[in-house]
């Protein structure tokens, strides 16, 4: 069970990790100015390839938290639980949100400041921190 609980955590962490950058790639997007095609298709290549990447990553993390709380229910019977299920649940949304700021991107219609993608970056960083606080500290 330990070996399943550390890839759970290298595939989340690595999930996480593109889920952290892409946005980033967004910021980038949105201050191309419209004449600049090489940068534009550039960082639509980069966020393109990042996201299929990460949806990988996220693939196999989710499979194996369900596998940890399967084969051990008991154990995640707790309020704690239930709040990291939840944001878990608004990272995977997250994560299908950045898909339709992409597809924006690719279709030129965008509508978003750099400076919005700078806030929506900072999502990331909240829901990764208070997941990794509820796992460890189990305040409830």
């Amino acid at each position: 069970m330990l070996w399943i609980k550390a890839f759970h955590i290298v595939f989340v962490t690595s999930w996480f990790a593109g889920l952290f950058y892409l946005p980033r790639i967004f910021v980038n997007l949105a201050m191309v100015s419209p004449d600049s095609h090489a940068e534009r298709e550039r960082l639509l290549m980069m966020a393109r390839k990042l996201y299929r990447f990460s949806t990988l990553l996220m693939i196999p993390a989710i499979g194996l938290g369900l596998w940890l709380w399967l084969s051990n229910r008991a154990a995640y019977a707790a309020g704690w639980f239930y709040t990291k299920l939840m944001l878990v649940a608004l990272a995977i949304g997250y994560h299908y949100a950045c898909r339709s700021l992409l597809r924006r991107f690719e279709q030129f219609d965008n509508r978003r400041s750099e400076r919005w993608f700078r806030v929506f970056n900072e999502v990331t960083v909240l829901l990764f921190t208070a997941i990794v606080v509820l796992v460890v500290v189990k305040p409830f």
